[in-house]
């Protein structure tokens, strides 16, 4: 398979610092037989987003809908200051097959990363990826992957109880992204954040090991029987809290403050941390982040797909939706 990514990747302007792999149709999921079935997706962080897409242009304009006529400079905009801050590109026929690809700015996933401005690439990083290409040099991305990562399994702990399964504990870190998420509801296999998990279990134990290890102050795993402990008590989960990103910990304060009190941060994350019931704010803080990029992301995306293809990709997704119901 590398190989194949390999000369999908010949295709395209050099100029990104990150690339990688992922979805259907690079990892197995369950109700799907045959992964060369599914469309291949990638995702590019480019440092220039106009360079890139004027380059881009020039070798691949059939890649691009009619946005392409106002030229790499429009392009870059939407990108930018549209839903997600990414432009996708859908149904791109490949000698390696059927590709989709997202073209996503350095200081926009660094800070998706960081703070969860959407969740859009940053959730899609909480699950296993299958790695391209990654500047060695790029310090600051290499650190706001991990930190992403830390702060996945945070949030998953503070979702789950003392005791816990493997699974469960991969199954809270894979739905962060899909908690809120529109295309759920209409659009999408219902059975998704399971398929995943029960299909990749050895990728997500290769993913979190490291980070569960940093964290073992906090939580045990045994891989072995299939279970986990975490220390409850409100000093840990008000650790847990205090390491949340930025954009979640400000939905807290919103969502704290309905009552029209003006509690700070530290007020906020104190109280969650002696309330057993703060896990459903957590939840309603993330289907807020996740609500309206998947939103503002999916009208985006007919734009930058042109009508013709929207078509054809909602319609595939409706099959998945279908056929996972009937199941």
């Amino acid at each position: 398979m590398a190989s194949t990514y390999s000369r999908i990747l010949q295709n395209f302007p050099k100029g990104y610092s990150l690339a990688f792999a992922y979805g259907s149709g690079v990892f197995k999921q369950v109700g799907h037989k045959n992964i060369r079935d599914n469309m291949m997706d990638f995702i590019f962080v480019v440092r220039d987003p106009h360079e890139w897409h004027k380059a881009n242009i020039a070798r691949n304009p059939r890649h691009y809908s009619f946005l392409r006529f106002a030229g790499p400079h429009f392009i870059a905009n939407v990108q930018e200051n549209w839903g997600a801050k990414i432009y996708f590109n859908t149904l791109v026929p490949t000698h390696e097959g059927m590709i989709k690809y997202g073209v996503i700015s350095h200081t926009s996933v660094i800070t998706d990363l960081l703070d969860w401005d959407t969740l859009y690439v940053a959730g899609r990083l909480h699950k296993p990826v299958f790695m391209l290409h990654q500047a060695s040099e790029d310090e600051e991305l290499h650190s706001a992957l991990k930190i992403n990562l830390y702060a996945a399994l945070h949030t998953a702990l503070l979702l789950l109880p003392e005791s816990f399964s493997e699974d469960q504990l991969y199954m809270a870190l894979a739905g962060i992204s899909y908690t809120g998420d529109m295309r759920m509801h209409v659009g999408e296999d219902q059975n998704k954040v399971t398929n995943i998990v029960q299909a990749q279990t050895q990728e997500f134990r290769s993913l979190y090991a490291p980070v569960l290890k940093g964290l073992e102050e906090y939580v045990l795993l045994d891989s072995s029987k299939g279970m986990g402990e975490q220390d409850t008590s409100p000093p840990a989960r008000l650790y847990h809290l205090s390491m949340l990103p930025k954009k979640l910990q400000l939905m807290l304060i919103k969502e704290w403050n309905k009552d029209r009190r003006s509690r700070d941060l530290e007020d906020v994350l104190r109280a969650a941390a002696h309330d057993t019931d703060s896990a459903d704010v957590i939840v309603k803080g993330i289907q807020d982040i996740v609500k309206i990029s998947s939103l503002t992301q999916s009208v985006k995306g007919i734009l930058t797909a042109g009508a013709t293809k929207s078509v054809r990709y909602s319609w595939s997704k409706l099959k998945k939706m279908w056929n996972s119901l009937q199941g």
